[in-house]
């Protein structure tokens, strides 16, 4: 794929850079949208396609992009279409720095070193390139501003904005309320998009890690319900056996 133009990655991580501060914007959630946003660069490209509510890798051929190729590999190695919401819940260690790294070495920020309390070593980063960056809020502004629907980057990128808390970074206050409300509205522009931010909202609600619902008691028995026993553990309840009643055995002749 052309360098010449950012990755959606790249994209989401400049918008969640806070000019001011160097630090990013709701940094666990972004973590989340990098993998997500991966899912739809890979797509533009070409190389997956969603299949329900799954990704399925349709042509392995590398992008170009190292971090990209990464992706793909893994995604092939699967075999069968990964689930949106696995794929983006699942490890990416060191993801946000490893865009991070890469705008830096293109020159779209540079490394601040500082200490934090004067003792804990920390790093921000600082846009050098704010054209790019003007461009991208431009990009945002307008399919906000004029209602019309954008192209496939710019819906895929403000599905992912809305989905990982960018929207209060980006357009704060009251005065923002309504341009937070038209950027989620953007999320159905996009059918990939949609889903990879749709399963970005998933991961941080906990719907991909939830237990499935116990199966319905069948009638006329009672349900084993768990019961405290000795040493604090749980035993499940058994149902008691209802045992005769003992009668109690009459006098014999000879003994009256």
């Amino acid at each position: 794929m052309s360098r010449s133009r950012r990755s959606i990655p790249e994209e989401l991580l400049l918008l969640a850079l806070d000019p001011t501060t160097g630090t990013t914007a709701q940094p666990q959630s972004l973590d989340l949208g990098l993998a997500g946003a991966q899912l739809v660069e890979l797509a533009l490209a070409g190389r997956i396609a969603p299949n329900g509510d799954r990704i399925a890798v349709v042509l392995a051929r590398p992008t170009g992009d190292p971090t990209l190729d990464t992706a793909l590999e893994l995604l092939r190695r699967r075999g069968a279409p990964v689930r949106a919401v696995h794929w983006v819940g699942g490890p990416r260690l060191g993801l946000r720095q490893t865009y991070l790294s890469h705008l830096e070495r293109c020159g779209m920020v540079h490394a601040v070193e500082n200490q934090m309390c004067g003792v804990l070593p920390t790093t921000r980063y600082q846009a050098t390139d704010t054209e790019v960056s003007r461009e991208i809020r431009a990009r945002l502004d307008g399919a906000i501003r004029t209602g019309t629907p954008p192209d496939a980057r710019t819906a895929a990128l403000a599905a992912l904005a809305h989905a990982v808390g960018l929207g209060k970074h980006l357009y704060p206050g009251n005065e923002g309320r309504s341009s937070r409300s038209r950027l989620r509205d953007l999320i159905r522009h996009d059918p990939m998009g949609g889903l990879v931010a749709h399963a970005v909202m998933d991961v941080q609600n906990g719907v991909a890690g939830q237990a499935r619902r116990p199966a319905p008691a069948v009638r006329g028995r009672r349900p084993a319900v768990p019961t405290p026993a000795r040493g604090g553990q749980q035993v499940p309840d058994q149902t008691r056996r209802r045992e005769p009643a003992r009668v109690p055995a009459r006098p014999s002749l000879s003994s009256r």
